[in-house]
């Protein structure tokens, strides 16, 4: 009986599916060893700058060697080592910033962490801090975290250079690491004070979900969403920004946070032969197994927004939710939004409700040129 059909390589190795899976599997483990070896290399690298800036600051070297010891440091080590980057004067003195910044957050803040403490973040990084003493140098000395060979030295830089609190930086660097944010991303976050905003939306969860549940759904929304990546003069009405959004859904995903699953938009709610109505995004939370109903309205907020959402996170629990799902949550994102106004309208809300708003690259209607061409028009 012949053979079933099947590829041959020219050496005579039949490819069949085992090797198929198994090559692929290969494939993977390698992968994986090359992100471990870049990591190994990258916190290698970070705790040797971490030194260097323990250095600085515990020898107090400016005050022993004179204010040029930084840069002359920089320059010995280059002569050295001419062929090593990241001795540039810059560079060290952000080893020295780095280091100084954590340790007079923790040790002369007094805010040691405990490595077991989980903060109400999340699994944010609270336990990466700990002091230890050293009893052959004066003071307190911090020891690097070990999550913190994670992140990329850019990374570390920029967060120390904007983060006002030790919670904040633990809280983007928890991000970098659980999310992998890239540079630009971590800047766009930072830039929109994501620490802030998100967990921070106007609720009624507290009202309406069990304790525990109450702070998980919190996390997920934030007071203000970023949708710079569409512009002001483009959105007229609700079907404008939700044509951008549907358009723009891998960046708007982005937005949303991780977790995040696009189910559909406009999704087409029969009650009965006559009666249809159409939420405008529906989305899954994967970790919080649990439907998100999100209404756009490209006005400030109104009372009677809340119980047309209401309705459809109801049709959502009813119809949507399965026995292993989590009540489901409906957030309204709207131009503004008034706290009061808000908070009655959602006072007496069955269903877990939230409000925020959204902010939109502004377009300047004309430019310089347009204005002055205008006065001179006019003259």
């Amino acid at each position: 009986m012949a053979d079933k059909p099947h590829f041959v390589f020219r050496d005579g190795m039949t490819a069949d599916r085992d090797y198929v899976q198994w090559i692929a599997d290969i494939k993977s483990r390698y992968r994986n060893s090359q992100i471990k070896a870049a990591i190994k290399v990258n916190s290698a690298l970070l705790e040797f700058y971490w030194s260097v800036g323990r250095d600085l600051a515990v020898l107090k070297a400016e005050e022993h060697w004179g204010s040029g010891i930084v840069k002359q440091f920089a320059l010995d080590m280059r002569n050295a080592f001419p062929d090593a980057k990241g001795f540039s004067y810059s560079n060290v003195k952000d080893m020295k910033r780095w280091y100084l910044f954590y340790y007079e957050q923790v040790i002369k803040g007094q805010q040691v962490v405990d490595p077991n403490d989980m903060t109400e973040k999340g699994h944010q990084p609270g336990g990466l801090i700990a002091a230890t003493e050293k009893s052959h140098q004066v003071g307190g000395l911090l020891e690097m975290p070990e999550i913190f060979g994670q992140v990329p030295w850019k990374h570390h830089v920029y967060i120390v250079s904007k983060s006002k609190s030790l919670d904040e930086a633990l809280f983007y660097i928890d991000k970098v690491v659980v999310e992998g944010w890239s540079r630009s991303w971590l800047e766009d976050q930072i830039a929109h004070n994501l620490y802030r905003n998100q967990g921070s939306a106007i609720t009624n969860f507290d009202n309406t979900l069990p304790a525990p549940q109450s702070q998980l759904a919190k996390e997920l929304l934030k007071n203000e969403y970023n949708l710079s990546f569409i512009t002001s003069e483009n959105i007229k009405r609700e079907k404008d920004l939700e044509e951008a959004l549907v358009t723009n859904v891998t960046r708007f995903l982005l937005e949303l946070g991780k977790g995040f699953a696009y189910v559909g938009r406009q999704m087409e709610l029969r009650m009965d032969d006559e009666t249809t109505f159409f939420p405008d995004l529906v989305f899954y939370h994967i970790p919080q197994k649990r439907y998100v109903i999100i209404e756009l309205k490209a006005v400030k907020f109104e009372p009677e927004y809340a119980g047309k959402l209401n309705f459809y996170v109801t049709a959502a629990d009813k119809l949507l939710k399965g026995d292993d799902d989590n009540e489901s949550v409906g957030l309204i994102i709207c131009k503004t939004a008034k706290r009061t106004i808000v908070e009655w309208s959602l006072q007496d809300i069955a269903k877990p409700l939230g409000v925020a708003t959204y902010q939109l690259e502004e377009v300047v209607a004309r430019t310089v040129a347009e204005l002055e061409q205008r006065q001179e028009t006019i003259k």
